[in-house]
């Protein structure tokens, strides 16, 4: 009754294997392509030809050790810039930097990419990986290693995935032509300081000019006089965060403060007369100064007039009570509530001008589409989008209305206060408060201004920011970590304050 069917020759069972074999050679064929154009687009000649729009990239590189060097050896571009091996992480960072390459190519104008501050630590963490490093220098500890990178290697590999390798080897894969940065106090003579454009006054409260003894530096105070003020945020202002308060009425006693950050030639003045040369000096002495940086303070960006940074919290209120015990004078870090008193200068605005933080704000999509406003901000700060990646002159930027130059940008400023989100909160409800001086104890010292990294929404008056002590002493290597440098936070300084005495005050009231 039943039949066999039996395909007959050339029916279907051809056919399947046809599209089997059909589908094997498509297959092949899809992962030989798949592979050249992997390998084609990880070429040094495609990454400088197709992708890149950085305009001195390869020039560089071939000026660097990556290249030139007595090996021959040449490091090419993926072996830095992507995972090592043939992972997933590698193929998924290969796409995402692949993308941000070609939307640069060509959607963005190469001479207005501020590429010096793309070289900064902070950005080059997301391009550079340590397993590329590894790869080729398996061998932390080669022959002729100094002590100074004997040390640092044993701290890199005790400090697992929190320290990556371009911590301490950033410039190494392209070249850079600033000079050697100096790690020895400056030899510059000091400039004349600048004169304000209001009369300085040497007896009671006003404006003067104070001189450092047995140095020829010299710094501007101006007289803030005292008040009362609306301390924090407005739940309405744009950008704001929940530790800008509530609102606190706040009055403060008047005081001096310096018109421009700490310079470099008013810090070196110090470590010139009181600076130890090694820390085992400094314990047997227990002489009260900055023992040598571990590396570079001032990041090869010069001195002279520029704000000094890298220095701990513990290093500027050291700083302080040495200009005090040398000048006569009680000077001191200011407190947050001074800080803001000062910078407001009688505004209630986010800022110390007309200008809304949504308009500046580069964290905004639309923003970065349509363009970015920079005026009138631009003109009293340097910050993320007008800095180029480093600090600047005082002479650079407007004052505020009390006369005070940076109070915004540049470099974030250090406060006598210790930092708690909940500060504002504890204060009482209506009452009015005199010079508050924060928490009585704490882990973290309050910051505020904002740096040449910041946005221009951490810029407002009422913007509070911390101390990260444990992160910004991360590539230090010594045990226990040194007190009074930072390896790694170059953006923030301070200023100093003068308390008045009631001598000045009866003699300011004649």
């Amino acid at each position: 009754m039943f039949r066999v069917l039996r395909p007959s020759k050339g029916g279907l069972d051809s056919r399947i294997r046809w599209l089997f074999a059909g589908g094997v050679a498509a297959g092949v064929t899809f992962l030989l392509s798949g592979r050249l154009a992997v390998e084609h687009t990880s070429s040094d000649q495609f990454c400088d030809r197709a992708c890149h729009a950085h305009p001195q990239a390869t020039q560089l590189w071939i000026k660097s050790t990556h290249f030139t060097n007595k090996s021959g050896v040449i490091t090419h571009c993926t072996e830095c810039h992507l995972p090592a091996g043939s992972s997933v992480d590698h193929y998924l960072q290969k796409t995402r930097l692949g993308v941000q390459d070609v939307y640069g190519k060509l959607f963005k104008h190469a001479a207005a990419i501020d590429w010096q501050s793309k070289r900064l630590l902070d950005r080059a963490r997301t391009f550079t990986f340590d397993s590329g490093c590894i790869k080729c220098h398996a061998n932390l500890f080669s022959k002729g290693l100094s002590k100074k990178g004997t040390d640092a290697h044993l701290h890199y590999q005790r400090s697992g995935t929190r320290l990556h390798c371009i911590n301490c080897h950033l410039n190494v894969g392209h070249f850079s032509d600033q000079k050697p940065p100096e790690t020895e106090i400056s030899s510059e003579e000091p400039a004349t300081v600048e004169s304000l454009e209001f009369p300085l006054t040497t007896a009671g409260f006003g404006n003067y000019t104070e001189a450092i003894p047995g140095s020829r530096v010299k710094f501007q105070m101006v007289a803030v006089s005292g008040g009362s003020f609306l301390m924090g945020s407005p739940a309405t202002e744009a950008y704001r965060r929940s530790d800008e308060g509530p609102v606190r009425r706040v009055a403060v006693s008047s005081f001096w403060m310096g018109r421009a950050e700490v310079s470099w030639r008013e810090f070196d003045a110090y470590y010139g007369q009181r600076g130890t040369r090694s820390r085992q000096e400094q314990a047997v002495d227990a002489v009260t100064g900055p023992t040598p940086p571990y590396g570079s303070p001032d990041q090869g960006w010069g001195r002279g007039g520029r704000p000094a940074v890298t220095m701990t919290h513990h290093a500027a209120t050291a700083y302080c009570a040495w200009l005090s015990d040398v000048t006569g004078r009680k000077y001191r870090l200011p407190t947050e509530a001074e800080w803001e008193y000062a910078c407001r200068a009688g505004t209630t605005s986010p800022y110390f001008f007309e200008g809304d933080p949504r308009q500046f704000t580069a964290r905004s999509w639309l923003n970065r589409i349509l363009g970015v406003k920079t005026q009138p901000l631009a003109d009293y700060a340097r910050y993320e989008t007008t800095s180029q990646g480093r600090t600047h002159l005082p002479g650079v930027a407007k004052p505020n209305p009390r006369q005070l130059v940076h109070m915004l940008g540049n470099v974030k400023e250090f406060c006598l206060d210790w930092y708690d989100p909940q500060a504002y909160a504890m204060a009482p409800g209506d009452a009015e408060v005199l010079n508050p001086r924060g928490p009585s104890s704490g882990k973290e010292h309050v910051i505020r201004g904002g740096s040449f990294k910041s946005d221009a929404a951490d810029l407002r008056s009422a913007a509070r920011d911390h101390t990260r002590e444990e992160e910004w002493l991360l590539t230090d290597p010594q045990l226990p970590k040194g007190l009074w440098w930072y390896s790694d936070c170059n953006d923030v300084g301070f200023r100093v304050v003068r308390e008045v005495e009631e001598e000045e005050v009866r003699l300011s009231r004649k």
